[in-house]
């Protein structure tokens, strides 16, 4: 779990209210970026706190409903409002307003499910999808904060994000998700190299074991990557060929979505 800085370490300006929203921002943010419960100890042992300070943001959390306690272990957990909230955010979010009619249009060219993923902090959402109108299909949990390394639409966002973020990933413990999954990041930054040249990513059973998949970048107005675009079916079914002939419908999507958000389109220049 990576340490979030406390308000003490950012400099003496900041007054005692400044001070006691950013340690409840603080806390919340360790519910983002950590396991999916946590204690008053490890959470006080991560941020520097006192037991009795982390007590009483819990408890005031805990009121709003922005936090709840894990019966069995007595551990605390995001809420229902933090739910609710970021329900909100993803309805609203301009990536998603900008993709939800090419991702439907994509679905209707390709014939697969086809989906639109957010990056946000320790990983990626998706933000919509369209279900492949075929028997047997792939389909995927929106607002569910999935990591970079597994899958396509991860690894895509990986290869576009800035070198000191990429390198960050890389150093962290890479979860094995599947028998395929790569958790050797000299090997992933081989993959990401190759992905950066190509402009798209390709998984076979990387996150979902039966699942196969294609994905390009998103990017914002200062050719930023904020999010990706994927066609996804059964391995069965969306095998190398199919994901190749996937290719230039998903990247004329992926840039589609980027010109209506500020960019000029095409890749970045390599970083």
């Amino acid at each position: 779990m990576a340490a979030i800085a406390t308000t003490d370490s950012a400099g003496t300006d900041a007054g005692p209210g400044t001070e006691a929203a950013a340690r409840v921002a603080n806390v919340l943010m360790l519910f983002a970026s950590g396991p999916q419960t946590l204690g008053v100890s490890a959470i006080a042992r991560e941020l520097g706190l006192s037991k009795a300070v982390v007590h009483r943001i819990l408890r005031t959390l805990a009121d709003k409903q922005l936090i709840s306690v894990d019966g069995p272990t007595r551990e605390y957990r995001l809420g229902p409002a933090t739910a609710a909230l970021g329900a909100r955010a993803l309805r609203d979010s301009g990536l998603r307003a900008a993709g939800v009619p090419v991702i439907a249009d994509l679905r209707r060219r390709t014939g697969e499910t086809t989906t639109l993923s957010a990056l946000v902090p320790g990983g990626r959402v998706y933000l919509d999808q369209f279900e492949s109108e075929q028997e047997i299909k792939m389909t995927v949990e929106l607002g569910t904060r999935f990591p970079l390394h597994a899958g396509s639409s991860g690894k895509v966002i990986l290869a576009f994000l800035p070198p000191e973020r990429r390198d960050e990933v890389l150093a962290d413990d890479l979860a094995r998700l599947t028998t395929r999954t790569v958790v050797d990041a000299d090997a992933l930054r081989a993959q990401l190299d190759e992905i950066r040249t190509s402009g798209v990513a390709a998984s076979d059973g990387e996150r979902q074991a039966d699942a196969g998949s294609v994905a390009a970048a998103v990017f914002d107005v200062d050719g930023v990557v904020i999010g990706s675009v994927s066609v996804c079916g059964p391995r069965s079914r969306l095998d190398d060929a199919a994901r190749a002939r996937a290719v230039p419908a998903l990247q004329a999507a992926a840039d589609t979505i980027s010109r209506s958000l500020g960019w000029a389109g095409g890749l970045p220049e390599a970083r």
